[in-house]
């Protein structure tokens, strides 16, 4: 058997693709989900350092570090091995979307936060003297303006999180590696891992190519 019938046969790989197809499907939802809670509790952590009681802000300060240093596989293990012992029982997708969302909140905290401190002093001055509450402030003024900065770093970061989805297939998660895995084992043929491998460049390199142009696309409006 040469190289093209071992990891690129054609007949296994459209024998493999409804199965490939099934766990892109979970990979989306999964990655998606994340995603959007990572970005939420990494906008409330943000906000917590920079702007709550020395409590809260020393609390923020210990989530990021440490969510940012613990490996995912090894908060996967945790959230889904690990907390039956004290009575938390979650499901493979629940345990998956709580260890990738709290790392990408950890992350997208620290880039929030460089995001509203790259805003101009002025600005926040100018909304004072206007009268702007503070959250107000925040919302309409201080806000847009950081999400504009923070745009292609929080990209990557979503990008981390959809790439990240392939470890799920630890906790039993039927994602598109564990999909393709199962596929392997049925053909006795490492295609489907090929051609998994091939669903995810083209589901994320549109994503990686966006984010070079948009870094160059704001720039160009900064000057």
């Amino acid at each position: 058997m040469d190289i093209v019938d071992t990891f690129f046969n054609l007949a296994v790989l459209r024998d493999s693709l409804p199965l490939l197809l099934m766990g892109l499907g979970t990979t989306l939802g999964l990655g998606l989900t994340s995603i959007a809670l990572g970005l939420l509790g990494g906008l409330a952590i943000a906000l917590a350092r920079l702007y709550g009681p020395r409590p809260l802000t020393w609390l923020a300060v210990a989530y990021i570090d440490l969510f940012r240093a613990i490996p995912i596989l090894v908060l996967l293990i945790i959230t889904y091995y690990a907390l039956p012992f004290v009575g938390i029982r979650l499901s493979p997708f629940a345990a998956a979307t709580t260890a990738l969302s709290m790392v990408s909140a950890s992350y997208a905290a620290e880039i929030f936060r460089a995001g509203i401190q790259a805003v101009p002093r002025g600005q926040f001055e100018a909304s004072q003297a206007l009268g702007f509450r503070s959250w107000w402030m925040m919302i309409d003024i201080i806000l847009p303006q950081a999400v504009r900065i923070v745009i292609p770093p929080l990209t990557s970061n979503c990008i981390n999180v959809m790439k990240d989805t392939a470890l799920a297939s630890v906790v039993a998660m039927p994602d598109l590696l564990k999909q393709a895995t199962q596929a392997q084992a049925l053909a006795a043929n490492p295609t489907p891992l090929i051609g998994a491998a091939a669903i995810y460049i083209l589901l994320l390199l549109p994503l990686v190519r966006a984010v070079g142009t948009l870094e160059n696309h704001l720039a160009k409006g900064r000057r």
